[in-house]
């Protein structure tokens, strides 16, 4: 790609990603084009449909999280990773309003344009999520789509008013009810 065709294409995602933070994914087309102060021909040259645009913006965000799985896999005990990489993932989801729609649908598609990179992020999970049940550190009886359904649950709650102000202790509860209790494991041990 040319360096202004890069620039375009830079600024065309940064206008995009401002108004769908703003008004989800129910965002215009043509409000991102007149604030991105380009005709709408230029914006659909770019992204010819809108789950292009929505996959250009999710992507690096997905990205990130399974760039992060990666890292905290050789750098962190197995529940703690799980946890921080889980928390990130439901920040993510939260980030834009009505995201948790298209990436479930996407997950399930492999014609979607979002399809490649929902399936990494859902395999670092697995991974992740995986790696704590060998260590005893997460439940058993689990997987990755488990996973995956309770981070998008956990981004759309929190993005609903009456939930919003409760997002950190949902959080923790689920978190807490994917780990096994480490304590109750010390019990046992000291007990025997």
């Amino acid at each position: 790609m040319r360096a202004d065709a890069r620039k375009n294409y830079s600024h065309l995602l940064a206008v995009a990603r401002d108004v769908v933070t703003e008004d989800g994914v129910d965002a215009s087309m043509r409000d991102i084009a007149r604030r991105a102060d380009v005709g709408l021909a230029t914006l659909l040259r770019h992204f010819p449909t809108r789950e292009a645009l929505f996959e250009a913006l999710l992507r690096t965000g997905l990205d990130a999280l399974t760039k992060k799985a990666g890292e905290l896999e050789t750098s962190t005990p197995p529940d703690e990773a799980l946890v921080s990489w889980f928390h990130g993932g439901v920040a993510f989801v939260h980030s834009y309003r009505g995201v948790v729609d298209l990436m479930a649908s996407a997950h399930v598609d492999p014609d979607s344009a979002l399809y490649a990179s929902c399936a990494a992020m859902h395999s670092v999970g697995a991974r992740l999520l995986l790696r704590a049940q060998t260590e005893g550190t997460a439940r058993a009886d689990m997987n990755g789509d488990d996973l995956f359904a309770l981070m998008s649950a956990l981004g759309w709650l929190a993005g609903q008013p009456a939930f919003a102000p409760r997002a950190d202790h949902l959080f923790q509860v689920i978190a807490s009810a994917i780990l096994t209790s480490p304590s109750s494991k010390d019990d046992k041990k000291a007990a025997c």
